[in-house]
């Protein structure tokens, strides 16, 4: 049967390369540590995972279809309104609700080089225009954003901290950048792994949004939380955003187990304390240990960090790396769609783990 006689995707979808995320296994290996996803090592609050059992008797009926649990417990602890709070099955559903909402065919939306898949993805999924900037030193460029800027740009995206770099944006510079858009330009700040970052010239966007009506800010649990598997995202928009992306959202899109396990684990701030002083402690160690052994590394301030490996030597490379590592049971992830054919992302990932990379890394570069 040829292609004319079956239905065919709208233009321009077949055209978009599907997300890939990173591999999780090492065939044949006994003992595997999966360090390519930024998964916490310390997993879940024991008052999320009590939660989540707890949900049991209620798996006959439908969820909250508001969340409005979820929503009350982030507004509580955020000292936010929930109003301005709405909750989606990771924070890609949301973002994928801003792109339909917001863009359309002929608009373009900017994302930088080294910036997360995705947003390009969602742009081409709504029809609209990607257009990516150059990055500087691997961080994004306020100048060569606000150049790329047209009658078209409808919306600008931002990891900050960036996936897979690890580099952040000081709230001056982003400040900088909104001031610098036309009002009508939606800029969405993804702070994914805000909670990680320790520096004073750091917020995560809560204030920009409170200030103003083009501003939106994305957060997750499957970070620092450590809930990935129960997909949950939230975001803090002004009130008209939400209303815009209330009428996309599906009905009941986060399940019970979700909305009660993410309530729980957003109010247990001593493990996300534990979490992010882990992570300072090791992404610290790590560094060190990766510069001393000849790597350039990415400064970064999120749970991962960019390996760069010499270009030069053709059995010194990323990819030589990579087979080696998984083979000792070492997943990292390649990043060649990103930018970067000849670096690797490591998560920190338990002691030893991270003890044994270094060494597993030792042995490859003799």
């Amino acid at each position: 049967m040829t292609s004319l006689n079956r239905p065919r995707p709208k233009p321009g979808v077949l055209d978009i390369a599907a997300y890939v995320p990173g591999k999780g296994s090492a065939p044949g290996v006994a003992k595997v540590y999966k360090l390519s996803a930024n998964e916490s090592p310390l997993g879940a609050s024991p008052h999320a995972i009590e939660a989540y059992r707890a949900v049991e008797p209620q798996l006959t009926l439908y969820p909250d279809g508001q969340a409005k649990a979820l929503r009350e417990a982030i507004a509580e602890t955020q000292g936010l309104n929930p109003a301005n709070i709405l909750c989606g099955n990771g924070s890609g559903e949301l973002l994928s609700y801003l792109t339909q909402a917001y863009l359309a065919p002929g608009d373009e939306a900017i994302i930088t080089e080294h910036g997360f898949l995705l947003y390009k993805v969602q742009t081409l999924a709504a029809g609209a225009t990607p257009v990516t900037v150059r990055e500087t030193n691997e961080r994004v460029d306020v100048d060569a954003i606000l150049e790329a800027v047209t009658s078209r740009t409808k919306a600008v995206f931002i990891a900050n901290p960036n996936n897979p770099t690890g580099t952040y944006l000081p709230f001056e510079e982003v400040r900088r950048l909104h001031a610098g858009l036309p009002k009508t330009v939606l800029l969405v700040l993804d702070a994914a792994y805000s909670e990680y970052v320790r520096r004073n010239d750091y917020e995560a966007g809560v204030e920009l949004v409170s200030a103003n009506e083009n501003v939106v800010m994305t957060r997750t649990f499957s970070k620092v939380h450590g809930l990935p598997g129960l997909r949950i995202g939230w975001m803090y928009a002004p009130v008209h955003v939400i209303d815009a992306v209330e009428r996309l959202r599906g009905p009941f899109n986060l399940n019970s187990a979700a909305i009660e396990a993410g309530a729980a684990a957003i109010r247990d701030r001593a493990h996300v304390e534990k979490s992010v002083a882990y992570n300072a402690q090791w992404l610290g160690w790590l560094e060190a240990e990766l510069t001393a052994l000849g790597l350039r590394v990415t400064p970064s301030v999120a749970n991962f960090l960019l390996v760069h490996f010499d270009q030069n030597d053709p059995e010194k490379s990323a990819e030589k790396a990579d087979a080696y590592l998984t083979a000792q049971g070492y997943v990292l992830r390649r990043v060649t769609a990103y930018g970067f054919p000849n670096a690797l992302r490591l998560t920190v990932g338990p002691e030893e783990a991270n003890r044994g990379v270094i060494a597993a890394l030792t042995e490859f570069l003799k």
